[in-house]
């Protein structure tokens, strides 16, 4: 068999973790900031997903955070 098809037969297990980031500036911000901050601790991370999207406000209504929940998608090592 050559190399090419052997490679095909190699299969890649994912996992999936959930993260929680924030950030003053808006929400790609958030995203970039929970991407680099997942990079810190996972090894091999291929990619996110934005779940779910939400902002806080203050007490004169005006939005102080943005946050998002992101699903975190890694390679896990033989």
């Amino acid at each position: 068999m050559s190399n090419t098809i052997q490679e095909r037969k190699i299969m890649s297990v994912a996992k999936v973790t959930e993260i929680i980031a924030d950030s003053d500036k808006g929400f790609e911000d958030a995203v970039k900031r929970g991407v680099k901050r997942a990079n810190k601790t996972l090894k091999g991370v291929r990619g996110a997903w934005v779940q779910d999207q939400q902002v806080v406000c203050d007490d004169e209504g005006k939005i102080s955070t943005y946050r998002v929940n992101l699903k975190v998608t890694f390679v896990l090592e033989d």
